[in-house]
C-alpha cells in the first residue's frame, strides 16, 4: 500500500470542467512549498494536462452503473484510487485552494469522512415524497443524519468500503431520486451515518458551486492568459488576485446609482444597477471579466422577476434609457451589444 497521499481529480465532458480541473491543480501547486503527495486526474482528455505534474487515467464505461449515473463516478474513482493508496482525496473541479494540500490530508484519518462542509440535517431539508418513504421503508431515514458537501470527499484506504455502501444506495435508490440534485452527496451521507465521524474543510479551499458563472468568468480569464504555462510562477502568482469574492463597485458608488435609478421606471431599476455592475473598471483583471456575467444575470433575473421573457423591443427600451446610458459611460455599447445578441439567438440565459 503506497503511503503518498493522493489529490484526484474527475474532469470530462465540457471543456469547462477540464480548464476549472487544471485552474484547481495550479493553486494547489501554487500553496505548497514541499510537495509530498501526488495528483490523479481521471479524464477523456489527458492530452489537456501535458505539462502538468499530474497523472492521467481513463474513465471505465462501467462506473456509471446500470443508470448511467454520471456522479456515481465520482466514488468509483476514489475506490479505484484507494485500492492501492493509503490515503486520497477527491477533490470537485470548482474549487481552488487557500491552503497547501498537506492541512486537506491531514484531516484525513482512520475512522472519519472528509467533506467539504457539513451540511443541516437531512430531515430538515426538503425532497421528494417517493425518495423519503423509499429510505423511510427501509430503515434509512435517520433524523440526527447530518448532509454533505462532496466538494471533497477524503478518505483513508481503512475506510474504503464507505464508497462500495455508497454506491450500493446510488443503485438501488436512484428511480425513488429522480429530480434529487444532491443524490449522491445523500448517499455519501448514507454511507457514513453512524459508522464515521464526519470532519470538514472550508477553510482550506473554496467550493463555488454557487455564483458559478461569476467564477467560472475569472477562472476562464485566468486560462486565457496561461494556458500555454499553467504553472509558471506569473500563473502562480495570478492565482492569488483570483479571489472568492463577487466584484462590486463600492459601496458610496452603489449608493448614488441607486438614487438615480429612483428616475427609471420601476420594473427596470434592479435591471439597471445590476447591469451597472459590469460597467466598473475594476482594478483586478479577473474582476473585469465578471462583466458579460452581470449583464446576463441582470436579464435572467429580471425576467424571472417578471415571469416573462423580454422581446428584444423591451430590452433596446430599457437599455436606451438615458440614465443607463450615463451611468454605464463608455460600458453601455459592449452592454447593448451583448445583450442584444443573446437575445436576437433565442439565448433565455
Amino acid at each position: 500500500m503506497n503511503k503518498r497521499p493522493q489529490l484526484v481529480y474527475l474532469a470530462f465532458g465540457a471543456e469547462i470542467y477540464q480548464f476549472e480541473a487544471i485552474f484547481s491543480i495550479a493553486s494547489a501547486l501554487a500553496r505548497c512549498t514541499q510537495r509530498d503527495w501526488d495528483i490523479q486526474v481521471f479524464t477523456d482528455a489527458p492530452a489537456l494536462y501535458a505539462g502538468l505534474p499530474v497523472t492521467t487515467r481513463e474513465i471505465s464505461p462501467q462506473w456509471r452503473g446500470p443508470h448511467g449515473y454520471h456522479f456515481r463516478i465520482k466514488h468509483a474513482a476514489l475506490q479505484e484510487v484507494l485500492r492501492e493508496h493509503e490515503v486520497a482525496a477527491l477533490v470537485d473541479t470548482d474549487t481552488f485552494f487557500h491552503e497547501s494540500p498537506a492541512k486537506l490530508f491531514g484531516r484525513i484519518q482512520p475512522g472519519h469522512l472528509l467533506c467539504n462542509a457539513i451540511g443541516s440535517r437531512f430531515v430538515d431539508v426538503g425532497h421528494c415524497a417517493t425518495f423519503l418513504a423509499a429510505l423511510e421503508s427501509s430503515g434509512l431515514l435517520d433524523s440526527s443524519m447530518r448532509q454533505t458537501n462532496s466538494g471533497v470527499i477524503g478518505l483513508h484506504a481503512a475506510d474504503s468500503s464507505l464508497l462500495e455502501r455508497s454506491i450500493t444506495f446510488m443503485d438501488e435508490y436512484h428511480s425513488a431520486a429522480t429530480g434529487v440534485y444532491t443524490f449522491e452527496e445523500i448517499c455519501l451521507a448514507l454511507a457514513a451515518h453512524k459508522r464515521l465521524a464526519l470532519r470538514e474543510c472550508p477553510d482550506l479551499l473554496h467550493h463555488y458551486w454557487s455564483r458559478k458563472a461569476h467564477f467560472r468568468a475569472k477562472v476562464l480569464a485566468w486560462h486565457h492568459k496561461h494556458r500555454e504555462t499553467p504553472t509558471s510562477e506569473l500563473a502562480l502568482r495570478d492565482l492569488r488576485n483570483v479571489s472568492v469574492h463577487l466584484p462590486r463597485p463600492p459601496q458610496p458608488l452603489r449608493t448614488l446609482q441607486k438614487i438615480a435609478t429612483l428616475a427609471v421606471p420601476r420594473e427596470q431599476r434592479q435591471f439597471t444597477r445590476e447591469s451597472l455592475y459590469g460597467c466598473y473598471r475594476y482594478s483586478n483583471e479577473f474582476d473585469r471579466a465578471c462583466a458579460t456575467v452581470w449583464w446576463e444575470k441582470a436579464l435572467e433575473n429580471a425576467e424571472r422577476r417578471m415571469v416573462a421573457r423580454l422581446n428584444m423591443d423591451t430590452l433596446n427600451l430599457w437599455l436606451n434609457h438615458p440614465v443607463l446610458r450615463t451611468l454605464a459611460g463608455s460600458f453601455h455599447q459592449d452592454l447593448a451589444r451583448h445583450l442584444g445578441t443573446l437575445r436576437a439567438e433565442g439565448d433565455t440565459l
